[in-house]
């Protein structure tokens, strides 16, 4: 079998809420589909929900991370300076996001290439380990790895969300931390801008865009 890499270019923002229920989404300028947005979502008692735009890309993503429930729903995320907008089938999401952070500011030296290298990724892991959840290296599903280099980053000041018409209640900590894949979003509600990479095994010869 035959190594190859995706990679996925564009932002990941995490927010919890009064209610526990937290929201993970992620706005991808580039990527093996084009652009695209998806968003997941984690109830207080642990039932994981995937909202995609696309068969191929909610089969991609169910593949490569957990969820009891899998929908294939219209998916748009829109910025307007510090304003994220966010709709997703059921869910209305709506940010406000801060100045960029200290951190913010040392990752925007972070050029590309080296974002997507899995040891930087590696070297990476190391401190994000001391806060809880966060990993930027691990397992993601059968045969395949995924690493993340962080670009960019903002706290979120505020957010609204409202889920079949229920209000989610005011922001809140992205806690207990997430369980789609092998690390969760920090813990402060954020925006990251970042670099997925996802490695998997292929057929020798196999194709290398998506398929289906």
């Amino acid at each position: 079998m035959a190594q190859e890499r995706w990679h996925f270019d564009g932002w990941i923002g995490a927010v919890g809420t009064a209610s526990g229920t937290r929201i993970v989404w992620g706005h991808w300028s580039r990527s093996p589909f084009g652009a695209f947005s998806d968003v997941m979502i984690e109830q207080p008692d642990g039932e994981r929900q995937l909202l995609a735009p696309s068969r191929q890309v909610a089969e991609f993503v169910a593949d490569t991370y957990r969820f009891e429930r899998v929908e294939v729903v219209p998916v748009e995320v829109r910025r307007d300076a510090a304003r994220w907008y966010v709709t997703a089938g059921p869910l209305v999401l709506d940010l406000v996001t801060g100045s960029r952070t200290v951190l913010g500011r040392l990752l925007c030296a972070v050029p590309a290439p080296l974002a997507r290298s899995r040891t930087w990724a590696a070297v990476c892991d190391v401190p994000a380990r001391l806060l809880p959840g966060v990993r930027t290296l691990g397992s993601a599903g059968p045969d395949r790895r995924e690493w993340y280099g962080a670009r960019d980053l903002h706290r979120v000041r505020a957010a609204t969300a409202t889920l079949g018409g229920r209000h989610l209640g005011e922001l809140a900590p992205v806690d207990p931390p997430v369980t789609f894949g092998f690390g969760s979003a920090p813990r402060d509600p954020s925006v990251v801008r970042v670099i997925s990479t996802v490695e998997m095994q292929v057929p020798p010869g196999g194709p290398t865009t998506p398929t289906g």
